[in-house]
Formats: C-alpha cells, structure tokens, sequence
C-alpha cells in the first residue's frame, strides 16, 4: 500500500528525496509554532527564505478572518506562484503551517510533512525544468488549526483564488501508516476519478467510501472551505495511523514515519506533473463513481453500475440456487441450517466485542486518557478481537458444518452479502465495490453447481478479492473512528470470513484451528495488557488551568481528567471537588470535553483586560453597541459567551462578519459568541445590535498560554511519561468576568436628535423608550 523507505542517501537531485523533505520537517517542527507564538513567526519567515531559495517570488496576505465554528483570528497566508506557458485555470498546492496551540505540540506531521512535501516536490519539479502550461499557486495557510481561517481569508479575499481550478492538500491526523487519498467536491466526482487514475499515482489507496465516512467525523480540512466557500474542488492526502500522537506533544520528528512521509512524496511528484498540464475543466462532473484501490491499481465505475450489478448478482444467486436445488447437489433443509453457525458466529463475536470494549475500559481506566479514542495497544487490541473472531467463527462450523455440507452453507452468507450490497446501493452508493468479492464467491459457488466438485486451488485465488479489498477495512474503522468501533471490526472480520467459506470450510481440523485463534487471541490480549501502562514517547496526558473569577474574587484549578495522576493531584489534592467553577460557560471542544474537578486556589494579582463600550445607544427598538476588550498582560485567547436567548444581528468582530452569516441573524451554538486567537496582544472589537428588550448579559474568559512558565506560580515540570492534554484549553490563566454595560446613550425616535447621555440603568432607558414610542 506504501514505499518503503530504506536509503539515507540524498539521492539524485531531479527525484523527491524523503531525507531532504525530513530535514524540512525538522527545521519546521524545532518547537511548537502555535498562531500568536514566538516561533511562528519564526517558521513563516523560514518558509518565505526557503520558498526564495527555490526562486519564486514570495508574497504574504494578512487579514482576520470569522470562521463558521466562531474562531476569530488574523492569519499571515504565505504564497507564491510559478508561471505557466498557457494558463487557463492554476492548480493549488496547498498546506498549513500553523501547529495545534494548548498541547505542545511540535507538527511535524500536522502539517510540516505537508510542507516539507510541497517544498520537496517543487524544488524536483523546477530542478527538472518541467513544462507546463498551467500556472501552479503554492498556498502555506495559517490559523488551521483553530478554524480553517487561513485558507478562508484567501478563498474569500485574495484575487488569486478565482483563478485555482484544482486544489491538492496534504494533511495528516496521525503520524504513520498509508496516505489515503480523499476527494472534496461540490457536485459529481467523476472527473476527479478519471484525471486522478490519468495522473498514475505508484502506491494509490483510496475508496469511495472513505470521503462518506469522512464527511461523517468531526473533522473539517482547509480544502472543506475551497469547496464550500469558493466551489474548488480537489484532492486530500492524509494519513492517520498512530492517531495517538495526533494534535499532541509527541508529534515531532521522531514520531513521524519516514515511509509514511515517503508516500506523501509519490503523490503529489506524478500529480504535479500531470495536472501542471492537464485541462483542469475536465475535473468538473455531474455524475460519481465508485472508486477503489488494490495494490498499484486505482479501479472505477459509475455509480448508475451500483444496482444492476447488484440485481444481476440476486437473479445469478436465485438461478444457482434453483439450479443446485434441481441438480440435487443442494438441500433447503442444509440451507437453513447454514444460518445457525453463520448469524451464530455473527451475533455472539459482536456481543463480545461491544460489551468487551466496555469492560476493558473498565479494567483499564487510563484508556479514557486518550481523548481520541486510540489507545497505544490499539493494534494489539485490533488483533487480538480478529483473532477471536474467526476463532468464534470456526467453532461455530465445527459444530455446525460439516466439510461435505460446506457449499449448503455457503448460502447463508451469500444472501446476506447481497441483501447488504442491495441496502447500500439506495443509501451509500460510495460503498458499491464491496458487491465484487461477491462475485467472485458467486463464481465459486456457480463452478461447484456446474461440476459437483470443489475446486480448492480456485477457491482460493477467487478469496484474494475479499482480502484485498475488504481486510484493510478491519484495521482502517477503529484507527479512524476510535477503538469504540472494534466491534464493527470483528464483524466484518466474520462477514469477511464467511466468503471465505469454501477455503476455511474445507479445514478438516477446524476446531483445532479454531483454539489455535483463541491461544493466539489471549497472546495479542496479554501483549495489550503489557502496554498497557505510560512510558516516554506513549504519554499521559492531562490538563490544569488557573481559573480567576473578577466577580467573586475567587481562584480555583480545574481540570479535565478523569484519571488524576501524581502531577495534578498535586494541585487539586487526593479528593478533589466535582467542577462547578465553569458550568456556566462550557468551552468548545472538539470531543465535547468538560472539567471533570476543581480545587481552590490561592488569589494571584493579574492584570484584568480593560473592557470599553465604544458605543451603547438606542434607535427605536434596537440598541446598538461597540465593545473593545483590550488585554493588560500578554494573552493568547479570549472567549465571549452570551444568554442563549440574546438574539445577535450585524455582528461584527475585528470588523468582519461570520463566513456563514446568510442574514442579519448571527448563526451560534449554545452560550459562545466567539473564541479570539489574539496575535500581537491586538484587542478585541465586536459590535452588534440587541432589541432593547433584551436583558444584557455576557461573560468574558482572557486566557493566556503561559501557567507552566509564570513566574506568579512556579508549576511542577511534567514528568517525561506525560503531556499536556489535546484538543482543550490547557495549560493556562484564565481571567472570567461579567462584560458590564456603562451608560447608554438614547435617540429620540420622534425626531432622531441625540439625547445627551444619561446614567440610567439599561433597563431604565428601555422602559423610557417605550414610553416615548
């Protein structure tokens, strides 16, 4: 599925070299480079000088940006542009170079292995001298991580963006394993199929089925917003093995895999030179395909296939059937016995896995550590319920199959097959391929009607199918999805197993084989409970924050860990109390992660923002405000929250408007207005209008990134078997107060004059303006 990279030589100068595309990656990943750090900055002027060194003009975009999910930030987009002899439509290269902010994390994956595959392959491309007609766009975006901000400033504000007509984007959401492939597109897919089989990829792995799971996950990339913002469609490359390492401190050089990073680099080589010359126009289509990969083969048909070969499959299935019935090789009486060890085997083997899991999380408490879902012994624990699962299987047929039966049996899990190939083809026509394993077990089937005889050596070639394209499923799900899934797993592994039938039924020695899975089940179990614990490289995490109320004058340390280790007790003590410091104003979170404990905590003298109502009138029945929050200390982040029944209209922030915003309704989720990624120590200006019967009430949250290295609390360094946890606010000192409405100027509705201000109460002067009106 992947290169396998083993040379420490540079190689030569005219191929991508994966030595010099890490020594990238290291220079990028040195330290965290998190929006509004130090080392940003450093990183983006090392890629201005690198981008120079490769003789292209270099050019910066800044601006702020207001994304969908309420992130505010100021990006600093980095490109550059190489000209094409006739260029109708450019192609986008394009990647971040933002690291996650809260975890320490170092982004050597996430995304400096994009970058170092962008600035790699460019650097070969221009080495060779390549012709091409189109103009090729390199985009490194900002702020990613915090709301896809940088590639929305460039899709929505920069001249260049009406001219991409293809978009490639390397990404990653792990640090190894096999680079998947996977298409963003507004309307059909079948042009991107076509050009993307053309371009001839060496080690291609995708499947049509990966974007419908894909758009089902909490999960956005820079390209979702050149798809819904600019209508660009293109190509993701990602990877996500190892999703442990995944947005935290140990996503750095030495994590990511060279292979992994390798396969980057045998995508985007051949793409480049395809699509640098190719009529970008063609990627555009009404129609889809069903795509899927098999090792150095990227295979499609079009979706209109999905349901006649599906009805095609059930009358060839029914004609053998009645065949074999005729023929008197088959027996309904055996047929309907077939179903016991079939769905015996089935519902047992997802019993045990689904309530396993349960009861292994509760064994092992520390799996829930791992906000991801992936635990460090996931592998092992994927082996260990597939092992467990085909030995289930084989018991099953062992007590209820005879070998001279097999074909009989193999009836039940063909019906079944189709019934679920005929159930996708109306509700997940992205999963249309899986019918053609069917096929070949159709083939088997059909040849055993035909001759009365079962070809071993046939049986087994026409099972590759079903290993090929169904197997990588069992391990793909619990990476991608978490290992809540395995039980997902286990049963495709005895769906998969069941086409496998005529292989596996003809075993003389089944039940032998089938206590040589279990023995080799409890191994990968006892090698599971072996790692199961912490150690450097396969970290706890955990989480502390500061967390001063101005309104009450009151201090605590919270938490989000369930599992309170030796450094954290140390704050919040043996037994601390459940979190009520922050129920009023829960913090986004990509997990929907919420603080778990609290504990009090000694009052430090921190400077408060300065909160300014640069405006707070009334014009008949709407008030109108201007807020500017200014910090006095360095800070990193500001969350504003409001009562849910406070209806915000012509919301501004920093002087624009939500990506989203349709109308003069601003668009929220539960109490949040917005989260700020403050760059530079710049304030905060949000600006809107309220019916002025509307009861004022919002909250501020000032954060900054700095309790480990303040010196007002000397914090405990971490241990080296820890981390600070993803995904959430971490590691931080948080100032919480009310925002407090000053005197409110009101305008006479009558004549539209200015009434001199007042000091009245907000209440006050909405009961005065009704009465005038």
């Amino acid at each position: 599925m992947m290169p396998h990279w083993t040379s420490d030589d540079e190689g030569s100068l005219s191929e991508f070299s994966t030595k010099r595309a890490l020594a990238q990656v290291k220079a990028i990943s040195k330290q965290p480079h998190y929006v509004g750090s130090e080392n940003h900055e450093v990183v983006a002027n090392y890629l201005i000088k690198e981008l120079n060194k490769l003789g292209l003009e270099t050019t910066v975009q800044e601006g702020y940006t207001l994304s969908d999910w309420g992130n505010l930030v100021k990006s600093k987009n980095i490109l550059a542009r190489i000209k094409g002899t006739n260029s109708s439509k450019a192609l986008l290269l394009l990647t971040h170079y933002d690291s996650a902010p809260h975890s320490y994390s170092h982004g050597a994956s996430d995304a400096g292995s994009g970058v170092a595959t962008i600035l790699e392959s460019v650097r070969a491309f221009l080495y060779n001298k390549t012709p091409h007609k189109n103009d090729i766009i390199i985009l490194f975006s900002d702020a990613e991580e915090l709301g896809l901000n940088g590639a929305a400033l460039f899709v929505t504000q920069h001249q260049w963006a009406k001219e991409v007509g293809l978009a490639l984007n390397f990404e990653a959401r792990g640090s190894s394993g096999p680079s998947y492939m996977l298409m963003e597109t507004n309307k059909g897919n079948a042009g991107l199929v076509k050009e993307f089989a053309a371009a001839k990829a060496t080690f291609p792995v995708s499947n049509s089925l990966m974007y419908s799971i894909y758009k089902m996950l909490p999960n956005d990339t820079d390209l979702t917003v050149f798809r819904e913002q600019g209508n660009i469609q293109g190509y993701n490359f990602a990877f996500i093995d190892d999703h442990f390492n995944y947005h935290t401190a140990q996503d750095d050089i030495n994590h990511l895999n060279k292979n992994t990073l390798a396969h980057q680099g045998t995508y985007l080589m051949p793409l480049l030179n395809y699509f640098s010359n190719a009529d970008l126009s063609t990627t555009q289509a009404t129609d889809d395909d069903v795509y899927f990969t098999i090792p150095y083969t990227f295979i499609s048909y079009p979706f209109s296939w999905v349901l006649p070969m599906v009805i095609i499959a059930l009358a060839l299935f029914i004609f053998l059937l009645f065949l074999g019935r005729a023929k008197r090789i088959l027996s309904f009486r055996e047929i309907g016995r077939g179903f016991i060890p079939f769905l015996g085997s089935l519902i047992l083997t997802g019993l045990i896995t689904f309530f396993g899991w349960k009861a292994l999380l509760k064994v092992y408490p520390q799996y829930n550590d791992l906000l991801n879902g992936f635990t460090y012994n996931g592998h092992a624990y994927i082996a260990a319920f597939v092992l467990l699962a085909l030995a289930i299987s084989l018991a099953f047929y062992t007590r209820f199959s005879a070998k001279k039966v097999t074909m009989n049996h193999y009836v039940a899990p063909l019906f079944l097959w189709i019934l679920i190939n005929g159930g996708l083809a109306f509700s997940l026509q992205g999963a249309g391929f899986l019918i053609i394993p069917v096929y070949f077990g159709l083939f088997i089937f059909s040849v055993f009607i035909v001759t009365q005889r079962s070809n071993k050596t046939l049986n087994l070639i026409c099972s590759i199918p079903a290993l090929i394209i169904i197997a990588p499923f069992i391990q793909m799900f619990p990476i991608g999805l978490g290992l809540k899934v395995l039980f997902g797993s286990a049963i495709l592994t005895v769906l998969t197993f069941s086409l496998l039938l005529p292989v596996f039924g003809a075993f003389a020695k089944k039940g032998i084989w089938s206590f040589v899975f279990f023995v080799l089940a409890i191994g990968f179990f006892a090698k599971a409970h072996s790692e199961s614990g912490y150690e450097f490289g396969k970290a706890k995490s955990n989480s502390l924050l500061y967390v001063y109320s101005a309104d009450t004058n009151q201090a605590n340390w919270v938490t989000y860990d369930t599992n309170l280790d030796s450094w954290t007790k140390g704050y919040l003590g043996e037994k601390p109390k459940e979190a009520t410091a922050m129920e009023d104003t829960p913090l986004p979170s990509k997990y929907n992660t919420t603080f778990t404990y609290q504990a009090e905590a000694p009052i430090k003298v921190l400077e408060k923002p300065s909160i300014e109502f640069l405006e707070d009138r009334i014009v008949g029945n709407q008030r109108y405000l201007k807020i500017k929050i200014s910090p006095n200390r360095k800070v990193n982040r500001y969350d504003i929250f409001a009562n849910e029944k406070m209806a915000f209209h012509n919301f501004k922030a920093n002087g624009v408007t939500s990506l989203g915003q349709k109308n003069s309704l601003y668009q929220r989720k539960g109490k949040k207005i917005l989260s700020y990624y403050v760059v530079d120590n710049a304030p905060l200006e949000i600006q809107f209008t309220i019916n002025i019967a509307t009861v004022f009430d919002m909250e501020l949250m000032e954060s900054s990134f700095d309790l480990m290295t303040n010196p007002l609390f000397g914090i405990a360094k971490r241990e080296n078997w820890m981390m600070p946890t993803p995904f959430v606010l971490n590691d931080a000192v948080v100032i919480k107060e009310k925002i407090k409405p000053s005197p409110v100027v009101v305008v006479n509705t009558l004549n539209n004059d200015i009434v001199t201000p007042v000091v009245k109460d907000s209440l006050t002067i909405v009961k005065d303006s009704l009465k005038v009106k």
